[in-house]
C-alpha cells in the first residue's frame, strides 16, 4: 500500500510540474509542421507519395501521403534544411528547392504534371545510411548493407556497433550481457546457444532494420538489463505488387548458399506480405584448451590439453506470411505467421592429453561425436489497431502463440590410450536422446491518448504470458554392447512460468524541455519440477520498474537528455534446467535451478549536436549478475560449465558517435565506446574483484564510386576486457564489399569479403581457486560472398493509401 501511494504521488507531482512549467515557458514549439496541397488539372491527386529528405545528403526522414483533396502534412519535424519530392505512377516527379524549417511552414499549392505515357517503374532515390544514431537507439538499416547479403541475422549483429559475441556466441551490448532480443517487437524466449541457433536461421535478406535500444521506456518488457535488440522484418509499403529475389553463394573454408524471396501486395483494402529463404551453411569451430588443476596449497595436481575440431552443416528453411486488412480509415486487423525449420549434422573430434602434477604425460583420450540436431520454431500473431478519434486516442491488441521444439541424437565414442599409444581401457560409448518443447501464449493491450488540457501524452497497457518448457534428456551407455540408461546423466525437467505486467507512461514537451515518466509492474509466477528425483521449486514475486527521461534543448543544434531505468534479466529456461550435457568424459555442462534473476539500475546522459553527433555517458549497477562459469567438478581433473550468480557488477561507459561526409562519395558512420566493468563477489570459492577499462570502435563506410557502383568498408576493434573471471584478449576485423547496379537499377550484383585478415579469433584465460584455463578459438569467419538480387513489381494503383492508426509505423523511415 505504501508503494502504491508513492507511485500516485510521483504521477501527481509530474503532472503538476508539467502544468506549472507550461505556464512559465512561452508556448513556442520545439518541433515544426510542414504542409502543402498537391494539385493537377488532369488527374486526381489522392494517395501521392511525398518524401521528406535532408537537403544535405538526401537521406530519407519521413514519408506521407496526400488525401483526396491533395493535402499533406509533416508534423513534429525538428528544425533543419529539407526538401520534398513526390513519387507517383501518374505524375512527373516533383522536387522542391531547399526548405529552411525554423517555423511552421505552409507551402501552399504545388502543381503536378500528369505523365503522357505509362511509366515502367518508379525509383525512390532517397537512401537511408547503413547506421543511424538516434538519442535513444541505434538503427542498423540492414537492407542498405552490401556485406549483409547472404549473411545470417547473427552475423549482421556481430558487425553492429557495440555488439560482441563470446566463445559460446552469447550476445553482449556495449560490453554487457543480458540482452533481450525481439523480432517485430515480440520477445524471443531464448538465450545463449539456443538464441544463436535461431538467429542463424534468419537470413539477412529478410531483415529491414535492427534497432539497438540501450535504455528502453516502461512500455517495453522489463527483461534485458543490457538493452533490447529489435529485429524488424521486411514488410513493403509500396502500392501494387512488389518483391525481391536474391541468390547468394559464400565460400570460406566451407560453402554457404542462401536463396531468398520476399513479396508484398498492397491494395486499398489490404496488404499481403510474405518471404521465404533457404540456408545451407557449413562452418567449423577450432578450439584449443589448456587446463590446470591445483590443490589447496596452490600446487599443480594435473593438466589436460585439448585440441578440438568440429564441423557443422545446417539446412534451414524460414518462411513468413501475413496480411493487414483496412476495415475503414481507422481500423486495421492483421495476422502474421512464421516458421523456421532447421536440421543439421555436427561432427567433432576431440583429442586430449593428460598430465600429472609434475607435467608428465599420463596418456590421452580421443572423443569422436556425431550429433543430429533438429529444431522447429512456429509462431502466429493476430493484431487489431483502432484509431478512436482525431485527437490521438489509439487502441492496439495483440494475441501471440509460439511453439519451439528440438530433437537431437548424440553419439559419442571415447578411446583411451597410455603414454605409448596402446589402448589403456575399454572404449566408452554414449548415446543421447535430447527432446525439448517450449510453448508461449500471450496477449497485450496498449492504449494511448493526448490530454489536451495539460498537453500530455499518456500511454498505458497490460500484458500476460504463459510459458511451458518440457525437456526430456536420456543418455544410454552402449560400451559393453548393451543399451543401459545412465541415470546420472538423464533427466526430465518441466518448467511453467506466468508473467503479468501493466505499465503507464506520461510524456510532455515544452519549448526547451521534454519530460517522460513511466512505471511498469511485473508479477512473476514460476514452477519447476524435476521428474527424475521428484524435486520441485517455485518462485512468486512482484517487482516495479520505473523509468524517467528529461530532455533540455539548449539551441537548435544542441540538446541534452537524462534517462533512468530499472530492468531485470530472468534466467532462461535452459539455464534453469539441471540436466547434464556430455561434451567429453571430463567436461559437462548443466543448468542451475537455483539461479536468481539479475536486477539492474541504470543512468544515461545523452548529448546530441546537429542531430548527428551523439555522446553518451552511463552507469549501471547489477545485483545477482548471471555468469557462465567453468569450474572443477567432483571427479578429479574434470570441469563443469554452468551459470552462477555473482553479487555485483558495476558498469561505467562513455560513447561517441560521429558521421563523416566527404562530398558525395563518402558517407562514414563511426562509433567509439570506452567502458569500465567491475565484477565483485565470491564465485566458486574465489573472491572476485576483476575490473578493466576497455575500448570498442567501429567504422562503417559507404563509398560512391560511380552512379551505379558503390563500395563498403566495415572495420571494428575490441580491446582486452573481462567477463567475470574470464580475461579476453583484444581482436579486430575488416569487411569489404562492392555493389554494381544493373538493369536500370532493378538488379544488383554484390561481392563482399568478411574478416579479410582472419583476425576475429578469441584468446582468453580464467583463474579460479583450484583451476586455471586458457583457450584459443576460431571459426569460418573469412568468407567471400557473391550475390545477385532482382527487384520486381510495378505500382498499379496510386490512390490506395489510407491513413489509419496502424499506418504510422509503416510510413516512418529510420
Amino acid at each position: 500500500m505504501k508503494t502504491t501511494k508513492k507511485i500516485s504521488y510521483l504521477f501527481v507531482l509530474f503532472i503538476y510540474v508539467s502544468t506549472y512549467t507550461n505556464k512559465a515557458i512561452a508556448q513556442e514549439k520545439q518541433l515544426f509542421t510542414l504542409k502543402g496541397i498537391l494539385s493537377s488539372e488532369q488527374v486526381k491527386v489522392d494517395g501521392i507519395n511525398i518524401h521528406l529528405l535532408k537537403s544535405t545528403d538526401k537521406s530519407l526522414i519521413k514519408i506521407e501521403y496526400s488525401n483526396a483533396e491533395g493535402a499533406f502534412i509533416f508534423e513534429k519535424i525538428p528544425s533543419g534544411d529539407y526538401m520534398i519530392i513526390t513519387q507517383s505512377m501518374g505524375f512527373e516527379k516533383y522536387s522542391s528547392a531547399v526548405i529552411i524549417l525554423n517555423k511552421d511552414i505552409d507551402l501552399g499549392k504545388i502543381s503536378l504534371k500528369a505523365v503522357s505515357k505509362k511509366l515502367n517503374e518508379v525509383t525512390v532515390t532517397a537512401t537511408r545510411p547503413f547506421i543511424q544514431q538516434q538519442y535513444d537507439k541505434t538503427v542498423i538499416n540492414v537492407e542498405n548493407s552490401i556485406s549483409a547479403v547472404g549473411s545470417t541475422a547473427l552475423e549482421v549483429l556481430a558487425k553492429a556497433p557495440g555488439i560482441t559475441l563470446d566463445q559460446n556466441e552469447n550476445i553482449a551490448m556495449r560490453g554487457k550481457q543480458g540482452v533481450l532480443v525481439m523480432i517485430d517487437g515480440k520477445p524471443v524466449p531464448m538465450s545463449g546457444q539456443d538464441l544463436a541457433s535461431m538467429l542463424k536461421g534468419i537470413s539477412a535478406n529478410q531483415i529491414d532494420k535492427i534497432d539497438l535500444i540501450t535504455n528502453p521506456s516502461a512500455k517495453y518488457d522489463a527483461a534485458g538489463n543490457a538493452g533490447i535488440i529489435d529485429i524488424k522484418l521486411k514488410k513493403g509499403n509500396n502500392v501494387g505488387t512488389n518483391g525481391n529475389a536474391t541468390l547468394s553463394y559464400g565460400q570460406g573454408k566451407y560453402a554457404k548458399l542462401n536463396p531468398s524471396f520476399n513479396f508484398n501486395h498492397r491494395t486499398k483494402t489490404a496488404n499481403v506480405f510474405g518471404s521465404y529463404s533457404y540456408g545451407f551453411n557449413q562452418n567449423f569451430n577450432q578450439l584449443a584448451i589448456f587446463r590446470d588443476f591445483y590443490n589447496l596449497n596452490n600446487q599443480l595436481t594435473g593438466s589436460n590439453n585439448y585440441d578440438n575440431y568440429s564441423k557443422f552443416q545446417f539446412n534451414n528453411h524460414n518462411a513468413r506470411i501475413g496480411s493487414d486488412f483496412y476495415l475503414n480509415k481507422d481500423i486495421t486487423v492483421g495476422f502474421s505467421a512464421n516458421g523456421n525449420y532447421n536440421s543439421g549434422e555436427v561432427n567433432s573430434n576431440n583429442l586430449a592429453n593428460s598430465f600429472n602434477g609434475q607435467s608428465q604425460s599420463t596418456g590421452t583420450f580421443n572423443t569422436v561425436a556425431d550429433n543430429s540436431p533438429h529444431r522447429e520454431n512456429n509462431s502466429i500473431n493476430l493484431n487489431y489497431r483502432h484509431k478512436l478519434d482525431t485527437a490521438g486516442k489509439e487502441l492496439a491488441i495483440d494475441l501471440d502463440y509460439a511453439n519451439f521444439t528440438s530433437e537431437e541424437i548424440q553419439n559419442n565414442l571415447t578411446n583411451y590410450f597410455d603414454v605409448n599409444g596402446a589402448q589403456a581401457k575399454s572404449p566408452y560409448q554414449l548415446r543421447g536422446n535430447l527432446n525439448g518443447s517450449l510453448s508461449i501464449k500471450s496477449f497485450r493491450v496498449d492504449y494511448q491518448q493526448q490530454i489536451r488540457a495539460i498537453k500530455t501524452k499518456l500511454e498505458m497497457g497490460v500484458k500476460s504470458s504463459w510459458v511451458k518448457s518440457d525437456n526430456d534428456v536420456q543418455f544410454y551407455d552402449l560400451s559393453n554392447g548393451g543399451n543401459v540408461l545412465d541415470a546420472n546423466k538423464s533427466n526430465h525437467f518441466i518448467y511453467d512460468e506466468n508473467i503479468n505486467a501493466a505499465y503507464l507512461n506520461a510524456s510532455r514537451s515544452f519549448k526547451k524541455i521534454s519530460l517522460q515518466l513511466g512505471l511498469r509492474a511485473e508479477n512473476t509466477n514460476a514452477d519447476g519440477f524435476q521428474l527424475t528425483d521428484q524435486s520441485r521449486f517455485d518462485r512468486n514475486y512482484t517487482q516495479l520498474f520505473p523509468s524517467a527521461y528529461v530532455g533540455y534543448k539548449f539551441t537548435e543544434n544542441s540538446d541534452l537528455g537524462i534517462s533512468l531505468s530499472r530492468r531485470i534479466n530472468r534466467p532462461s529456461y535452459r539455464q534453469l534446467n539441471p540436466f547434464k550435457v556430455f561434451l567429453d568424459p571430463l567436461t559437462y555442462s548443466t543448468g542451475n535451478p537455483y539461479l536468481k534473476p539479475e536486477l539492474t539500475n541504470s543512468f544515461e546522459l545523452t548529448h546530441t549536436y546537429q542531430q548527428k553527433y551523439i555522446t553518451k555517458l552511463g552507469y549501471s549497477k547489477t545485483t545477482d549478475n548471471i555468469l557462465t562459469v567453468l569450474s572443477p567438478d567432483a571427479q578429479p581433473n574434470s570441469v563443469i560449465q554452468t551459470n552462477r550468480n555473482l553479487a555485483e557488477f558495476d558498469y561505467f561507459n562513455f560513447s561517441f558517435g560521429f558521421p563523416i561526409t566527404l562530398g558525395k562519395w563518402l558517407n562514414s558512420t563511426n562509433n567509439a565506446l570506452v567502458y569500465y566493468g567491475l565484477y565483485s563477489g565470491n564465485l566458486v570459492n574465489t573472491d572476485l574483484k576483476n575490473s578493466r577499462v576497455a575500448f570498442n570502435f567501429s567504422s562503417n563506410n559507404i563509398l560512391k564510386i560511380s552512379p551505379t557502383v558503390t563500395g563498403e568498408v566495415i572495420g571494428n576493434y575490441q580491446s582486452r576486457n573481462y567477463y567475470g573471471p574470464l580475461d579476453i584478449k583484444g581482436n579486430w576485423g575488416l569487411t569489404v564489399g562492392l555493389q554494381k547496379q544493373l538493369l536500370a537499377k532493378k538488379a544488383s550484383l554484390k561481392l563482399s569479403v568478411s574478416d579479410v585478415f582472419y583476425t576475429t579469433k578469441i584468446d582468453a584465460y580464467t583463474i579460479l581457486t583450484g583451476y586455471g584455463e586458457q583457450f584459443y578459438q576460431s571459426r569460418d569467419s573469412r568468407v567471400a560472398t557473391l550475390s545477385f538480387s532482382y527487384r520486381f513489381g510495378k505500382s498499379q494503383v496510386s490512390s490506395s493509401k489510407r491513413a489509419g492508426a496502424a499506418d504510422e509505423e509503416k510510413r516512418r523511415a529510420g
